[in-house]
């Protein structure tokens, strides 16, 4: 058996990519340690999720290679393998950027370097601020071993009485809640835990510290939430979320220092063995790459592009209307609006806040996915439901590791009044559509916005989306139709222009391109730009491969997971895979199918895997406005010609950064997004 693109190796180049950009020396320094931070964090998720579902299989005896040809043993081997290089270069970069950081006149200080005046003034610090947050836990008959939350980091203390001889154990968690840098003096900072580990004395009165090192568990993540036997699903969720933190643990992180025999002692406690054990040299946990990031010292980092408002918002605004009649300019033709480039708060929260206030709207339905704890989404749609108009929302209570923010919103909706649903049984919610319909004179008019992206303010600074309004009929009509799916369970396939899964998605794109490839061995000139997230569905990846060797062009703009593999034997020079890392993470999905009939675009939510196509409701919607056409055709345009933040996949599977001419998609699409604003 040929051996394919494993995905979970797939997943870890694409953070070897980001990481580069810790590397980068045209970037800010606070930057870098942003995207340190950013490989990190999305390390500690590979682990929670990839791995903790791989070692499943292991448990359960699963000895069936997977789709890429490997058995789980095989694939947990290459994994250390291959997160250990990764954890290797980022610590590697974590000790650059700290020595660039102290050139800046912002130095990492150890205890151990500190004069007498700053440790005194550390230590009254600790003393009134830190101490009373800390609780030991000693380990003993009386105690036993304690509760570790996942991704918290900790400090084993080893104790012995005076005098005595018996060796004790004790774990004190480094608070999260401080944060974990310490600032003091004109510029300087320390790591929490090295307060803590300088004061063990006071947190061990009357005992012998023979040494304390650190240690940091991380857990599996996924809720084994089984829908079919909750009576309430938002409560068995709420239970999920209190099982992850103490889930079961798939990696233990410790120092090169750690004594084997303290080792051994955590392995008894946490009830592993040596293979979860990942031995770090250097700093735990490089997620406080961003708070560094965070630093008050702006001169560190780029200046934040301000998003612009479109010119067509920009002309509708009156006395009666300071921010713009939001339904005027959508009534006068689709607007596609490129965030960041485009103003979330200028278009898409003024919808929500002009629906919400104005008296002619009658009813909005939509679906919030990642909407974040603070984001003014759900509070327009609170006031409209306390307005009294028909709000129907629904709040995907799955979406990993926004649980949390989603019951919040969802218990507030439902006390507003709003009518509440949590999707369809055995699928995850994932499309982002909102529905409107508004009173104009004796008619009723349906307004919709439709996004690759979520409603979410933060989000939507750092990731690119492009969202959809328009009062297209048969898109209203269509968006109506999946809302009755959505909340009441009645699946159909009468979709006239959007592409809905698990109904058909699949297979329409599928026959577009088995179309584009009949043609090209007629001859005809066809082409394909796909710009995903991810591309790892079996089936998706042999009907590209196919399309390739008949002669079609195909550019493929792939930000992380590609099971795809350019080859020249075969495909000649047709088939070109990229990816673009750089000041924004590419969130968007765009599919554009152009043959002797013209060219097709769509525009949504669904990557390219099976999860999005088989077990999830997404949407692809039509872009057949002109006008809409050619700014997405101009994006597509930047992201091909991008040569400052570009990688090319080769044909051995290898990721290839493309030579710097200085062309920047990211600039480029600013200055289009500020030239347009001003039209």
């Amino acid at each position: 058996m040929t051996l394919g693109v494993s995905r979970e190796l797939s997943l870890l180049a694409f953070n070897a990519r980001v990481l580069t950009e810790a590397s980068n020396s045209k970037r800010p320094l606070l930057d870098r340690f942003r995207f340190l931070g950013i490989v990190a964090s999305n390390i500690d998720e590979f682990y929670g999720v990839r791995v903790a579902g791989i070692q499943d299989q292991q448990v359960a005896g699963v000895r069936t290679p997977g789709p890429d040809g490997r058995t789980p043993d095989v694939q947990l081997a290459l994994i250390r393998e291959a997160t250990d290089l990764l954890t290797e270069s980022a610590q590697e970069s974590w000790g650059t950027l700290i020595e660039e950081l102290r050139s800046a006149g912002l130095p990492l200080r150890r205890w151990s370097d500190l004069d007498a005046a700053e440790q005194s003034i550390l230590t009254e610090r600790f003393t009134r601020e830190i101490f009373p947050v800390l609780t030991p836990l000693a380990v003993d008959p009386g105690h036993p071993f304690p509760l570790i939350s996942s991704l918290s980091l900790s400090l084993a203390v080893r104790l012995r009485a005076h005098g005595g001889e018996e060796i004790s154990l004790a774990r004190v968690k480094v608070p999260t809640i401080l944060g974990r840098i310490v600032q003091f003096g004109n510029g300087d900072w320390i790591l929490m835990e090295e307060l803590i580990f300088a004061h063990l004395d006071l947190l061990f009165p009357g005992t012998e510290i023979v040494d304390a090192h650190l240690f940091r568990v991380t857990r599996d993540a996924d809720l084994d939430t089984v829908e079919e036997e909750a009576d309430d699903l938002l409560e068995a969720i709420e239970e999920g979320l209190r099982q992850r933190r103490f889930g079961s643990v798939v990696r233990l992180e410790v120092g090169t220092e750690m004594p084997s025999t303290l080792l051994e002692m955590l392995l008894l406690g946490l009830e592993i063995s040596q293979n979860e054990v990942q031995v770090v040299e250097g700093t735990l946990d490089l997620s406080v790459a961003l708070q560094v990031a965070s630093l008050p010292h702006p001169e560190l980092r780029a200046l934040r592009w301000q998003p612009v408002t479109p010119a067509r918002i920009t002309a509708a605004k009156s006395a009666a209307s300071p921010s713009g009649d939001i339904f005027k300019v959508i009534a006068e033709g689709d607007l596609l609006v490129h965030h960041p480039y485009d103003s979330f708060e200028a278009s898409v929260d003024q919808f929500f806040a002009q629906a919400a206030d104005d008296p002619e709207v009658l009813s909005i339905r939509s679906t919030l996915y990642r909407t974040g704890a603070t984001s003014s989404i759900p509070a327009h749609l609170i006031r409209a439901a306390q307005a009294g108009k028909e709000v129907v929302v629904l709040v995907e209570l799955k979406a990993r590791f926004d649980e949390a923010a989603n019951i919040e919103w969802a218990r507030r909706l439902e006390e507003a009044g709003a009518h509440v649903v949590y999707g369809v049984m055995g699928l995850k919610t994932h499309c982002k559509a909102t529905l409107i319909t508004r009173r104009e004179g004796s008619t009723i008019h349906r307004y919709v916005h439709l996004s690759t992206g979520n409603y979410n303010p933060k989000t939507a600074r750092g990731y690119t989306d492009i969202g959809l309004f328009t009062t297209n009929e048969l898109i209203g009509t269509d968006v109506g139709v999946l809302f009755n799916f959505l909340t009441g369970a009645a699946r159909t396939s009468s979709y006239q222009r959007i592409l809905v899964a698990p109904d058909h998605l699949r297979s329409e794109i599928k026959r577009r391109i088995d179309h584009l490839a009949e043609q090209a061995r007629g001859g005809a000139e066809t082409s394909i730009t796909i710009k995903v997230n991810a591309l790892i569905d079996p089936e998706m990846i042999a009907t590209l491969d196919r399309a390739a060797e008949a002669g079609v062009s195909i550019d493929l703009i792939v930000r992380g997971m590609c099971g795809l593999l350019p080859n020249p034997a075969r495909h000649g020079t047709r088939l070109r895979i990229r990816s673009v890392i750089g000041d924004y993470l590419e969130h968007s999905r765009i599919y554009r199918f152009a043959g002797t009939e013209g060219a097709e675009i769509f525009a949504g939510s669904a990557d390219l895997m099976e999860r999005n196509l088989d077990r999830r409701v997404e949407v692809l919607f039509p872009l057949e406005d002109r006008e809409v056409r050619r700014k997405v055709d101009e994006i597509l345009a930047a992201l091909l010609a991008d040569t400052s933040n570009a990688w090319e996949l080769k044909p051995d599977g290898a990721w290839e950064r493309i030579a710097d001419t200085g062309t920047s998609s990211f600039e480029t699409l600013r200055q289009v997004a500020l030239a347009a604003s001003q039209a």
